[in-house]
């Protein structure tokens, strides 16, 4: 480990970039809806993503890649892939024939609550007096944001399609403490290139049983989607996100989170004209002092005895 002020300062600037990228990425993957079914662009955004990945460390490896292959710890890597990708993306990519993009974002990033209570009854974290305040702050900007139209189209579709991003929001806190439990000691490229393949594998069926002779537009918008979507939001940022989870606790790097969809409502309003209310900037201006309040002093992550047991 670098010494803690180095630490400190990249683990900022990767919360930053996740922020950034994962915004800018929901209003791009609205635009690659428009060209390619739902199913089948997650699928191509996964796979692209996991290819590169993969192309990357046999580049890396080389020779020794098959050692590499063979210290990975396949069935956990196997439940996660399933979890993160799969399920996750699955439910989003759904919930979107009912949902608005924008507050699909937003929804899935309920996640933290989650998270900040799974990590609490599983890997024994203690919740401190920021992390809650931070919390409660960043879901208050959250429901500003989200803004009562959410609730006004109260159609049975619309209903759905919220159950739908909050149980795909559950998954991802899921996913966040089961990777921190059995697959945080791994190198974190190897984990996310392979759990976003086997996520890719199930959204190729959904695409197959769902979107079957559906024809795919090719132009530049659409490509310019999957490619941003696979290789920098997918590919670098999940495993910037995995490189989070394994140095700092699952709460502070959760609620980090919580600035992605303010960018995207930003990125949403400059790109897609999309309306920004006197609602939403009140609501990021919670966000933003809720993440000050918690990040204030973080601290790295370090393995307990319990953990290394469990993920034995």
């Amino acid at each position: 480990m670098n010494k803690m002020p180095i630490n400190k300062t990249v683990i900022l600037i990767s919360i930053l970039f996740l922020a950034v990228a994962w915004g800018y990425s929901w209003p791009l993957m609205k635009i690659g809806l428009q060209y390619i079914g739902p199913f089948t662009f997650s699928f191509l955004r996964f796979a692209i993503g996991g290819l590169f990945l993969l192309l990357f460390l046999f580049a890396v490896y080389q020779h020794a890649i098959w050692k590499e292959l063979q210290s990975l710890k396949w069935k956990h890597i196997i439940i996660l892939g399933l979890l993160q990708t799969f399920a996750v993306f699955g439910l989003i990519t759904y919930a979107m024939l009912f949902v608005d993009a924008g507050k699909t974002s937003i929804i899935l990033y309920t996640m933290p609550l989650w998270s900040s209570v799974l990590a609490a009854l599983f890997l024994k974290e203690t919740i401190s007096r920021k992390n809650i305040i931070g919390l409660l702050l960043g879901v208050t900007g959250l429901s500003l944001i989200i803004g009562a139209d959410i609730f006004q189209q109260a159609t049975w579709q619309n209903i759905l399609g919220i159950t739908l991003v909050l149980i795909a929001s559950l998954c991802w806190a899921v996913s966040n403490v089961y990777f921190r439990l059995k697959l945080a000691g791994l190198n974190q490229l190897s984990v996310t290139a392979f759990q976003m393949l086997i996520g890719s594998l199930g959204l190729a069926i959904l695409a197959f049983l769902f979107e079957r002779g559906q024809a795919v537009q090719w132009n530049e918008e659409s490509i310019f989607s999957l490619l941003f979507t696979g290789v920098i939001a997918s590919a670098l940022c999940f495993s910037i996100w995995y490189y989070l989870l394994s140095v700092i606790n699952t709460v502070t790097a959760a609620i980090s989170t919580l600035l992605v969809p303010v960018f995207g409502v930003m990125f949403g309003h400059l790109m897609l004209s999309e309306v920004l209310t006197l609602s939403m900037l009140i609501g990021a201006f919670f966000i933003f002092t809720g993440i000050f309040i918690s990040q204030a002093g973080f601290q790295r992550f370090r393995f307990t005895r319990k953990i290394k047991e469990q993920r034995l």
